[in-house]
């Protein structure tokens, strides 16, 4: 996410902290290098220019420049600027309405609505036990319907059915009443789109809103599309009274200036961002925390709530109780980890909120090697006995052949992987031990590709 941006402002950053003292004119040379990384992100110039000056005001004051590590506190500077201009602290949906809420959906086609509304039932279901419903009113679009139908299923909410022959009022009416007369907290309405902004489309979108009477009006858009999405907020924003943005793709190969300009150009805050192609992939936008991980600092907060989701309490809590009875972490354990880390989003999502430097050390890992190494240390596994799982030190010789042949691996394979468990096992003994530094040393031999 962001990895340019990043990269270009941590190199900044970390010079600048090396500074025993600070100077106007080493102050312009790294808000010079900012300047061109924000640039270069596609960042909507106003927004560039506000954010720099608003960082040169502070840092030639005393706020920076009397300070007793100056280089870290115009770091400090940066960071919270960042925040300010993404929208300072997160702004979650509101539900301060007499039941259901009714959250509308608008955005062009192809900026993922749809897949957005499945998301954000989920969300909702899952974190705030909200009964959600959803309904399609794109009765122009192929398949929609069918689409958030399938959506739905998956994230486990209901859906309200409605055909390509209805009027979209009439649809939202009628789902806005079924809601109302079965208890649900939340109608999420999905919407047509259009490949380009069209009077059409802005007239449509504004009837449903005035009989569907939403307390919050989303506006959904693809951060790659970079200026041109903030070009496209600004224009929904003019037709609609938007309360909010959602950002879909942010995890892929974008620039990212959609997430630091859309905020000032709209004046209204993203409260969530897509971060993947699953269900489970969307986030709470927390301005304060994207701030960090620009900078190369991590998410350890966005990292511990996606840890809650992701674990199982109860198998967590018999793992530690069979780690602290002594009984050692054995292959099915090993096995059990790899699981979890997949439902976490696999390693590349945890890196993502992870410290630059920590980051750096999965740098060497081809793309799409992850996956494939997940599901080949699950099928070695599978091929050893219950025996070889709960004491791998059994494995010889002749078992390494035996298992390599069921798996359909070399034997080398095996080796690595049994490799592998001894320094996960090493982990868990740091672990057990309070022994944390000693425990992110030993990160480095876990995976493959690490060094």
């Amino acid at each position: 996410m962001l990895d340019n941006l990043t990269q270009r402002l941590a190199r900044v950053m970390k010079t600048l902290k090396g500074e025993a003292r600070l100077t106007e004119s080493n102050i312009a040379d790294a808000l010079r290098e900012v300047r061109m990384a924000l640039l270069e992100a596609d960042v909507a110039l106003p927004v560039v220019k506000e954010f720099i000056a608003a960082v040169k005001e502070k840092a030639v004051g005393e706020e920076v420049m009397g300070s007793l590590s100056p280089g870290q506190a115009l770091v400090g500077v940066v960071h919270r600027e960042l925040s300010r201009i993404m929208g300072g602290a997160h702004e979650g949906i509101s539900f301060a309405t007499q039941p259901p809420a009714v959250v509308l959906m608008a955005g062009l086609q192809g900026a993922g609505k749809t897949t957005t509304v499945g998301k954000l039932a989920k969300l909702l279901r899952e974190t705030q036990k909200k009964k959600v419903l959803v309904v399609s009113c794109d009765v122009y679009r192929p398949a929609a319907i069918d689409q958030l139908k399938s959506v739905a299923g998956q994230a486990g909410v209901d859906f309200f059915p409605s055909s390509t022959g209805e009027k979209p009022e009439a649809i939202a009416l009628a789902a806005v009443d079924w809601a109302k007369r079965h208890y649900h907290d939340v109608l999420l309405v999905d919407t047509a789109g259009r490949l380009t902004i069209d009077e059409e489309m802005m007239a449509e979108i504004k009837r449903l809103h005035a009989v569907a009477r939403p307390i919050e009006t989303l506006f959904v858009v693809d951060a790659m599309l970079g200026q041109d999405a903030v070009n496209t907020a600004r224009a929904f924003n003019e037709a609609l009274p938007l309360t909010g943005v959602v950002l879909t793709k942010l995890d892929g190969d974008a620039r990212g200036g959609a997430a630091l300009s859309v905020r000032h150009v709209t004046g209204k805050p993203i409260k969530f961002a897509g971060v993947g192609e699953k269900l489970g992939g969307i986030e709470a936008f927390h301005p304060e925390r994207m701030a960090s991980r620009i900078l190369g600092m991590g998410d350890v907060l966005s990292l511990i709530e996606e840890a809650k989701k992701g674990i199982d309490e109860e198998q967590a809590v018999a793992f530690a109780k069979k780690l602290k009875s002594g009984k050692g972490f054995d292959l099915n354990d090993f096995k059990e980890q790899m699981g979890q880390m997949r439902k976490m989003g696999g390693l590349s999502a945890l890196l993502d909120k992870m410290p630059a430097q920590v980051a750096q050390m999965a740098g060497q890992m081809p793309v799409g090697a992850e996956a494939k190494m997940v599901g080949r240390i699950e099928g070695i596994i599978n091929s050893m006995t219950p025996a070889e799982r709960a004491r791998p030190d059994i494995i010889k010789a002749s078992r390494k052949r035996r298992i390599a042949v069921g798996a359909g691996v070399q034997v080398q394979e095996v080796n690595r992987l049994l490799n592998q468990f001894e320094q996960s096992q090493k982990m868990m003994k740091q672990l057990t031990k309070g022994g944390v530094g000693k425990l992110m040393r030993g990160m480095r031999g876990m995976l493959p590709g690490m060094r």
